[in-house]
């Protein structure tokens, strides 16, 4: 039965859409606005991890996370050679955002919601109903995300962590025997076409070995994509609106948490949103709620994140982050449930 409050989603990213999905199966009318088109792909590490099964539960994600790979054990690599391996405290999975985003907007108008993709919002105020989920904000900011797929890439472990100078690359085992190839770097004066400049990138950050062994490997440059201003949080500002995902709060991408953050904004906005649309709820009372817990929720995994992510980009950090972890002195169990 269709609800007297309708909820607007501006954003058809994780967030909204798997939101929206929520949303429609429990009867509330629902539109998403998304500038983009399906199937696209994004600058994303496409791996989740700290991924709860109450939030798959929640949103009804498992069917659609149902063939994902499943990772287990991560290869940190550091002056161009294997540093330490690392099992992972809990399973990972991994599938592209091109098949992710694809499967969330098609389930989304199969439960009957209304998605308006290519279509830029004019909204940018709050309004009752309506929530932001928008991706990333555009900020001054040094770093570059790069991302790309190489085919039947053999890799060291399920994962393998890169350090560089002022930089640090993660391969993922995803569907179809590919891997995502996605980085994050300082940004300089490099120019290529796809493949061309995450090579020059590679080579420019010291991780020569890398780049030489992905020159010889088959690259799919349609696969190609890179976001500049990249920010990151290290707390959930106040806003007037009401926001999710990358538009709440963006987390460094080394913990690996980016896509499960998303997923815990929408299940977090989820009850407070039947209560407004069922007409149990204002809506200004609605957005405090969720802003509230959203703080709450992600507070200490962004602050954490934000000390640790210098020992990442930073060459003599690095050092030691090696040293200490080649000698199994990295309380990688404690930091893993800290930032998840």
């Amino acid at each position: 039965m269709n609800t007297s409050r309708p909820i607007e989603i501006i954003g058809g990213g994780l967030a909204g859409l798997s939101l929206g999905l929520a949303l429609r199966r429990a009867g509330v009318d629902v539109n998403i606005t998304e500038a983009g088109s399906y199937p696209r792909h994004r600058v994303c590490g496409e791996f989740i991890t700290g991924l709860p099964g109450s939030t798959r539960t929640a949103l009804g994600l498992d069917a659609l996370l149902a063939d994902a790979v499943v990772n287990r054990q991560v290869a940190w690599f550091a002056a161009g050679e294997p540093a330490w391996f690392q099992a992972l405290p809990s399973p990972a999975l991994s599938l592209s955002r091109y098949v992710l985003d694809a499967r969330l907007a098609e389930a989304f108008v199969a439960a009957g919601g209304e998605l308006r993709s290519q279509t830029r919002s004019a909204a940018h105020a709050d309004a009752p109903g309506r929530v932001f989920a928008t991706g990333r904000r555009r900020a001054r900011s040094p770093w570059i995300g790069l991302k790309l797929h190489a085919i039947a890439l053999p890799l060291a472990a399920d994962l393998e962590v890169h350090l560089g100078a002022s930089c640090y690359v993660g391969l993922a085992r995803i569907e179809s025997g590919r891997a995502n190839i996605c980085g994050l770097f300082r940004r300089a004066a490099l120019t290529g076409h796809a493949g061309e400049l995450l090579l020059a990138y590679l080579r420019h950050t010291g991780l020569n070995a890398l780049a030489t062994r992905l020159a010889a490997a088959e690259l799919d440059s349609a696969s190609f994509s890179a976001v500049a201003a990249v920010e990151f949080d290290r707390r959930i500002a106040p806003t007037p609106q009401a926001r999710l995902g990358d538009a709440c709060a963006v987390i460094p991408p080394f913990t690996g948490h980016g896509m499960a953050m998303a997923f815990q904004s929408a299940e977090i906005a989820l009850a407070p949103l039947l209560a407004y649309a069922r007409g149990h709820a204002a809506w200004p009372a609605t957005r405090r709620v969720i802003q509230s817990e959203l703080r709450r929720r992600f507070r200490v995994r962004l602050t954490s994140a934000a000390a640790l992510h210098p020992f990442l980009l930073e060459p003599p950090r690095q050092r030691w982050f090696a040293r200490l972890g080649r000698a199994r002195l990295l309380p990688f169990g404690p930091l893993y449930h800290l930032l998840h």
